[in-house]
Formats: C-alpha cells, sequence, structure tokens
C-alpha cells in the first residue's frame, strides 16, 4: 500500500473582527484543514504590533493542526483596516511575520460581501456597531467609503442609533423635543424610572459605556410599536443604506445590471422588518435590478475564498470551502 500524499495548505484566511478573531488553513482545492478562534482585532486600542500579536496566537493554533509552518498566501480581512494606507501598513506588518509568501489585507467588510456571492461581484451593506459599504467586480475593480463616522460623511450602526434615540429621549423629556415612547423604553431598559436617571448613570459609568448598543434594538422595538420619532430614525437608517449601495453600484456600472446588493452585520442580520423592509422597498425604486439579501455564511469563508481568488483557483474550489462553513456549527 502506497503512503497518502498530504495535502498542501495553499491560504491562510483571517477574519478579524473588534470581537473575534477566525481563521483558516485551506488548501488550493478548498478543502479546510483546521481553524481557530481569538479574541478582537483592535489597532486603536492597543496599538498594531499588539494586535497582529492577537493574531499569532489562532494562527499558530491552525498552523499546528494543519501540520504546517507556512502557506503560499496570507488572505487577511481586518476590523479597522478602513483606508488602503491602512491595509498596505498591515499588509507589510503581516509578511514579516512570515505566515505566507505572499499577503494581502482588505478591509473586514469585504469578507462578509464575498461569503455572500458565487463570484466576486456584487455590493454589501455592513451595519454593526458603524456602517460600511463596499463593492467589487471579478476584474478587481472596488468601490469603498472612509468608514470613519462623521469626519467621513457616516451616519449609522448600532453606535449611531443609541446616540440618536439618546438625544431624542432627552428632548422630549425636558421638553425640548415632541413626545416619543423612547424616554420611556430606554431607561426602563436598564431598569431605570426616568432618561436623566439614565444619562446620570452613563455619564458617571454606572452603567459601562460599551452598554449604549443595547439601546439599538429598544429603539427598533419603540418603533415597531407605532412611535413616530423612533420610526424616523429607523427611516434614516434605511436611507442611509439604501444610499450607500446605489452608490456602490453606480461606481462599478452595475446599477443596470443584476447584481446582489447584501445586507451584513448585527443590525442589518438581526432581520428588523421595518428597516429592512424599508431598504427593499427604497432599493426597488432607485436600483430595480438589485438582487437583495441578508448575508448569514461566516465572513471567515469571504476570506479563504478571496484568498483563492487571488491565486486563480476554480470554482470547484471554491464551492469545496463553501461547503465546510455551511455545514459546520457556526
Amino acid at each position: 500500500m502506497g503512503l497518502t500524499a498530504p495535502k498542501t495548505a495553499c491560504v491562510l484566511a483571517v477574519d478579524a473582527g473588534n470581537s473575534k478573531t477566525d481563521v483558516a488553513v485551506v488548501t488550493a482545492a478548498g478543502e479546510v484543514l483546521a481553524t481557530a478562534r481569538g479574541g478582537g482585532f483592535r489597532p486603536p486600542a492597543v496599538g498594531v504590533r499588539a494586535a497582529l500579536d492577537s493574531l499569532a496566537e489562532p494562527v499558530a493554533r491552525a498552523f499546528a493542526e494543519a501540520g504546517v509552518e507556512t502557506v503560499a498566501h496570507v488572505s487577511a480581512c481586518l476590523a479597522n483596516a478602513d483606508l488602503p494606507v491602512e491595509e498596505e501598513l498591515l499588509a507589510d506588518r503581516l509578511r514579516a511575520r512570515g505566515w505566507g509568501a505572499s499577503v494581502e489585507v482588505r478591509n473586514d467588510t469585504f469578507a462578509i460581501l464575498r461569503a455572500g456571492v458565487a463570484e466576486p461581484r456584487g455590493v454589501a451593506v455592513v451595519c454593526g456597531a458603524g456602517i460600511n459599504c463596499v463593492g467589487m467586480r471579478p476584474d478587481g475593480r472596488t468601490a469603498r467609503f472612509p468608514a470613519l463616522g462623521r469626519i467621513s460623511g457616516d451616519w449609522g450602526g448600532g453606535w449611531g442609533l443609541a446616540e440618536e434615540a439618546l438625544w431624542l429621549a432627552a428632548r422630549a423629556e425636558d421638553g425640548r423635543g415632541a413626545p416619543t415612547a423612547l424616554s420611556r423604553d430606554l431607561p426602563a431598559h436598564f431598569g431605570l424610572p426616568t432618561v436623566y436617571a439614565l444619562i446620570e448613570a452613563l455619564h458617571l459609568g454606572r452603567i459601562a459605556q460599551e452598554r449604549r448598543h443595547e439601546l439599538a434594538p429598544v429603539l427598533f422595538a419603540t418603533a415597531a410599536g407605532g412611535d413616530a420619532l423612533a420610526g424616523s430614525v429607523v427611516a434614516r437608517l434605511a436611507e442611509e443604506v439604501t444610499v450607500m449601495a446605489t452608490v456602490a453600484l453606480t461606481r462599478l456600472d452595475l446599477l443596470g445590471e443584476r447584481t446582489p446588493v447584501l445586507l451584513g452585520g448585527g443590525v442589518l442580520a438581526a432581520g428588523h422588518p421595518q428597516l429592512n423592509g424599508a431598504v427593499r422597498d427604497l432599493l426597488a425604486t432607485r436600483a430595480p435590478r438589485a438582487e437583495v439579501r441578508v448575508v448569514t455564511a461566516s465572513p471567515v469563508l469571504g476570506a479563504a475564498l478571496l484568498g483563492l481568488d487571488r491565486l486563480g483557483a476554480d470554482a470547484e474550489a471554491g464551492e469545496r470551502a463553501r461547503g465546510h462553513w455551511e455545514k459546520a456549527p457556526r
């Protein structure tokens, strides 16, 4: 009986978000040899070196499981790589780690887009803590936004929704603004009697600032209950999502073609009927050939597919990789 030839690792796929990191070692045929999970990737908070050190631990575990020390290509989709200059810096730092012969770094939004399409063609709007949008074509053309918050013209995401809801609730309670049930529902979520008490608790740190994101689902529930001001915030977010998608389609000359428009991130993937329904209605008018759907595939699949695309793998390899994550528990 002859010996079975070892499977050769081809791609190290990395999807690194603010809260968690997933890595995978994949062969040229799309077989997944190993996966591992680590903590969040946050260069702005801890520095680039420490953030990359945090990637090293799950990468080492995946390499050990796959029985390799290096791969042909590293495909890394990283949170906080918002500008091309940041992608280039992080790619240089990853090359120095020696994990692969070549390295490509993209913003993590590209992983969500590629995970949701059969070929690298489409637009994705991702609404989680913040909001971002990217688009790509098979010829390598991309469309993107800086996604740095208000300084780059962005509004939306869980943080933006929470801030707007608090603003409306505070003004309603003290008489500067129109009445809204948000002035009752937001403090009630934390077991507090008034918006003033909630403001005080947030300001003095009795409620951690990171818990503000919990207010976004309260906003949606209040809007679904018929509150006009809460509903206006949901409508504003639907408008932002639609504008980003339409501009990206236009930049890529895809507005007149049947093109996937993917909705991802915690806010859009939650499936709030009022929000997602409004997005679909607006896009039906402004981009009638857009095929709107919510992304449910694991983003690390997108990083793996981008790596296989870069190395010229065939469609069968991509489908084999997709099959691994579609049958694996999330």
